[in-house]
């Protein structure tokens, strides 16, 4: 007589699974099963798969499997799926290349759209192994005939160069590959800022869980990416340093490690590369190097007599979405057919997100080149933000006023910023107290400097190696004249060249001219154990 794991096992390889392994040391095993006229794929273990386990068993026995033959049932067919299976890789929402991509529909039918220069099509069965982690929503069936202008009522923009920065952002969420720039939104209460992130994700990655609050660390964080596509956080005061850095690792790329539940000294890792969208009524993306790596938009007050009530709005959008949702494919659709003809002659630091967003941008329902000068513009600000949110800016910039360059040790400098400050700014608790600390702060906005006309070099002089620091002024030959490096004559955009821009009607496919941008690395820290699937709570 067989046992009731024996039989589970028999059942789930006697229905036409298929048993396979994601690639890398931490492969899963995971099943794709068929389910009426379709397929569906599960990571092994998890409840869904569970739960069509004990069905099969009780359609044939008319009986439950206890606990314990369904563990030991689990732990066969991921054996099998390990050692036996092929090996796949799996996506969450979208996948593919620059030439095809597939968009999961996220439906009963487990459908999905097929984006290619050609256009788009919805398919059945597509040949990408989707999995639906807790929370996933559908997107809705697009439709044909609609216009990225659409979108312009349910977002609240100042002007005609955020809508171009928004709508490309989005159109960049669509991209299987990053790097993903960041999306700050912010404003005072009431501008609809929470609406445009939740309008932006409604579009790309529906969630039950659209917008969350700051996770409490970097795991979570991890967790939550891996488990959607698009990371949605809202009504944040401030970005601690941890958090900054970890959305800068979450939007070049990074890695994180934990220990293993339930055991001693196995890791599972968590790697993701997702677009991130955030709100809050201040500019909380203040470091250099995250915001090297946003675009951030002020939204306008709205007046009351220009607003409508939630069931309205949101009404309106339902009626519009499915249009919505097509004229984004649409972009997509153009953007990969023109990938190849767009060059930048000068290179940002997300070229990828502006070379993609300038292939779409004949659709945007733009003049030529309008997405280039928002964005160098977008950019310039920045800058200038990250500046004055430097602890050491201010009386740098006081010490350098009528010097054309300065050379000197980290503890000279120091000596002199101190002397300069006042001193509550000196007891601040991120005002450098020792002089390898002024060297960091020095070099993470050295970048930013450089771009002001003050350039920063690190050396080493001398037999003994001394190392010092030396500040040269550029062009500029005061602070005044750097300070207003902000005017439009000093603004530029990134040299676009476009080449024979298709549009929608023009389906002649192009190829992808292999600009990449470089991916940062990020040390991954072991921190105690927890369970890889979100816990979804709603109100």
């Amino acid at each position: 007589k067989k046992s009731q794991a024996t039989i589970l096992v028999d059942l789930a390889t006697s229905t036409g699974v298929e048993l396979f392994h994601t690639p890398g040391s931490d492969g899963r095993g995971y099943a794709t099963i068929p389910v009426g006229g379709h397929h569906e794929t599960w990571r092994l273990g998890t409840r869904g798969f569970r739960l069509w386990l004990r069905r099969l068993f009780w359609e044939q026995s008319n009986k439950s499997p206890n606990s314990q033959a369904l563990q030991d049932a689990m732990g066969v067919l991921e054996g099998k799926a390990i050692f036996d299976g092929q090996e796949h890789e799996t996506a969450v929402r979208i996948s593919g290349d620059d030439n095809c991509i597939f968009v999961d529909l996220a439906n009963e039918a487990w459908q999905a759209v097929k984006i290619t220069a050609d256009g788009y099509e919805v398919i059945d069965n597509p040949p990408v192994k989707f999995v639906r982690p807790r929370g996933v929503l559908p997107l809705p069936i697009p439709e044909s005939g609609g216009t990225l202008d659409e979108l312009r009522p349910f977002i609240n923009v100042a002007d005609e160069q955020s809508f171009v920065l928004l709508v490309g952002w989005i159109v960049m969420a669509f991209r299987p590959s990053g790097p993903y720039p960041l999306l700050q939104l912010n404003g005072e209460q009431g501008s609809a800022k929470s609406t445009a992130c939740r309008v932006a994700r409604l579009l790309i990655d529906p969630n039950e869980s659209a917008l969350r609050s700051e996770p409490r660390e970097a795991r979570d964080l991890m967790i939550a990416a891996t488990n959607g596509w698009v990371v949605a956080l809202e009504n944040l005061s401030s970005i601690p340093v941890w958090l900054s850095d970890a959305l800068c690792s979450l939007s070049t790329g990074g890695s994180f490690a934990t220990r293993q539940l339930y055991s001693n000294d196995e890791e599972t890792l968590f790697t993701a590369m997702r677009p991130v969208v955030m709100n809050g009524i201040n500019e909380v993306a203040t470091r250099s190097d995250l915001m090297d790596r946003a675009v951030s938009l002020t939204l306008p007050a709205i007046p009351d007599e220009n607003r409508l009530s939630e069931r309205e709005f949101w009404n309106n959008f339902e009626s519009a979405k499915g249009r919505l949702f097509g004229a984004l494919l649409d972009a997509v659709s153009v953007a990969i057919r023109n990938l190849a003809s767009v060059t930048l002659t000068e290179h940002p630091r997300m070229a990828d997100f502006a070379e993609w967003a300038q292939a779409a941008e004949p659709t945007f329902g733009c003049p030529p080149g309008t997405f280039a000068t928002a964005y160098a513009e977008n950019r310039s600000s920045l800058n200038e933000v990250a500046v004055e949110s430097s602890r050491i800016a201010a009386p740098l910039l006081k010490h350098l006023e009528n010097l054309s360059e300065w050379t000197g040790t980290a503890s000279e400098l120091l000596d002199i910023l101190t002397e300069i400050t006042d001193d509550r700014t000196a007891k601040q608790r991120d005002w450098p107290k020792k002089p390898h600390l002024l060297s960091g702060q020095l070099r993470r906005i050295a970048p930013n400097l450089r771009k002001m006309g003050i350039d920063v070099q690190f050396d080493r002089e001398g037999k003994r190696g001394r190392r010092i620091i030396k500040i040269r002024m550029g062009m500029q030959n005061s602070v005044q004249s750097v300070q207003s490096v902000q005017s439009s004559d000093s603004v530029r955009p990134p040299c676009v060249r476009t080449v024979h821009l298709a549009s929608t009607q023009n389906p002649e496919k192009q190829g992808k001219n292999g600009e990449v941008d470089a991916v940062d690395a990020v040390d991954a820290k072991s921190r105690t154990h927890s369970k890889e699937e979100d816990t979804v709570w709603t109100a």
